[in-house]
């Protein structure tokens, strides 16, 4: 099993979301995180310049089989993608065990 964890432009969000459904990820954990990044230029509005260093982004927690993480992976990439800096990041990591809660199982089966 693999954990893949993106963070991702909230702008992004609904995009991404349909793209994981559409390769049949169905369930995932995010959340509304803030952090820092590459760009360091500020945005001017009305004459006042704001400061983008806090970048508001969302944090997407999605494990899914090994089969799947390569779709899951290029779902994230197409849907995700704007061409600029700050579109994000992608990390995958092995998960060893997972087991369902309810029933006590383990392994694989429990994130169908």
């Amino acid at each position: 099993m693999k954990k893949i964890e993106a963070i991702i432009r909230k702008s992004k969000y609904r995009a991404v979301k349909e793209a994981l459904h559409e390769v049949g990820v169905n369930f995932f954990s995010y959340w509304d995180v803030t952090g820092l990044g590459n760009e360091k230029e500020g945005h001017v509005y009305r004459g006042v310049t704001y400061s983008t260093s806090d970048i508001q982004r969302r944090y997407l927690s999605i494990v899914v089989n090994d089969d799947f993480a390569e779709a899951t992976v290029q779902a994230i990439l197409n849907s995700g993608a704007t061409g600029e800096v700050g579109d994000g990041k992608i990390f995958v990591s092995q998960i060893e065990e997972c087991y369902r809660i309810r029933t006590g199982e383990k392994g694989g089966d429990t994130i169908k």
